[in-house]
């Protein structure tokens, strides 16, 4: 059962580093987004109090995640009462959309290579869709600033924490983890709306993520020294800089990728026009250029291999 769960998972790994998200086929995150959209609209009303609003969300946080689980459980289920080779495929196809290996790699590319082509304003379109900060008048020294981060920051809820989950509950955990990640990305803002009703995904966001942040500094100090890039001045910078990020996750590998590289990330950033400063990871041992992104990219392809190669080792270990 055990060695099971963890073939399944490298199974799955290995899915979406070939496939991906493709998008003519259903995508499980989308249902879970539209799930939450609608039982939001319905429960976070602004005449009430600030107690009836957290007690609200927090019935939120726990719906999405147990209903995706449950969901996703049947659909396994449904599958190997059909055969059990296709509740083993629908369990490997729904834990690959849990991971993002391959589209956080692509994420980088799409930015990389307007970037080679001195495309400043395909480059800054391309960045505007995986960070939330406004882009327009970024120059190519933000832009690589923008993707590095964002490739750092995702290793954790993009690769590590989705296969960990995987690895202890199979499909269904790793689906209940996507939605509580989705549940973070739609209403743990810090806002007017969102202060109160969102304040137990983003709590809930922060405590499943704790684990898996910390496993990635341990997988980023193999990666990086596979690379030849510092892991001693990543471990330097993580213990200086990470618990100065407003995340008690996401600052650990973003200051891990800042000390291997040698770089300076975080500072000021622009929200709908509205700026924002946010604490600096690492030195600016070296100016930030377009080869930071290729370094980061190597780092999100050695980090899902990895993994890769550790599912498969400890599915053999425990057959």
């Amino acid at each position: 059962m055990v060695g099971g769960t963890f073939t399944t998972t490298a199974a799955a790994l290995g899915v979406d580093a070939v496939v991906g998200d493709p998008r003519f086929l259903p995508h499980p995150v989308r249902v879970i987004g539209r799930g939450i959209k609608t039982l939001e609209q319905w429960a976070n009303r602004s005449h009430l109090r600030a107690m009836e609003l957290r007690v609200r969300g927090v019935g939120l946080a726990l719906v999405i995640p147990v209903s995706s689980a449950v969901a996703t459980w049947a659909l396994v289920w449904v599958g190997t009462r059909i055969r059990p080779g296709i509740g083993d495929a629908v369990a490997i196809w729904l834990t690959s959309t849990t991971i993002a290996w391959k589209g956080l790699y692509q994420a980088g590319q799409s930015v990389r290579a307007p970037l080679r082509q001195q495309d400043l304003e395909t480059a800054r379109q391309a960045t505007s869709m995986i960070v939330g900060r406004d882009t327009e008048d970024l120059p190519e020294s933000e832009i690589v600033r923008a993707t590095v981060e964002t490739l750092a920051e995702n290793l954790v809820d993009g690769i590590v924490a989705p296969v960990f989950y995987a690895m202890l509950g199979g499909a269904p955990l790793a689906m209940a983890y996507r939605a509580i990640n989705t549940l973070d990305s739609m209403v743990g803002y810090k806002n007017p709306r969102y202060q109160d009703f969102g304040w137990a995904s983003a709590r809930l966001d922060d405590i499943v993520n704790y684990i898996p942040a910390r496993i990635t500094a341990l997988l980023l100090t193999l990666v990086l020294g596979a690379l030849r890039l510092s892991w001693r001045r990543a471990w330097q910078v993580m213990r200086r800089d990470a618990p100065k990020h407003p995340s008690p996750n996401a600052g650990i590998p973003e200051a891990m990728m800042a000390g291997g590289l040698g770089v300076q990330l975080g500072g000021r950033n622009t929200y709908q026009g509205i700026p924002s400063n946010r604490p600096t990871m690492g030195d600016p041992r070296h100016p930030l250029g377009l080869e930071n992104i290729s370094q980061a990219m190597h780092v999100v392809q050695a980090t899902g291999a990895l993994l890769l190669a550790l599912t498969i080792l400890l599915g053999v270990w425990t057959r």
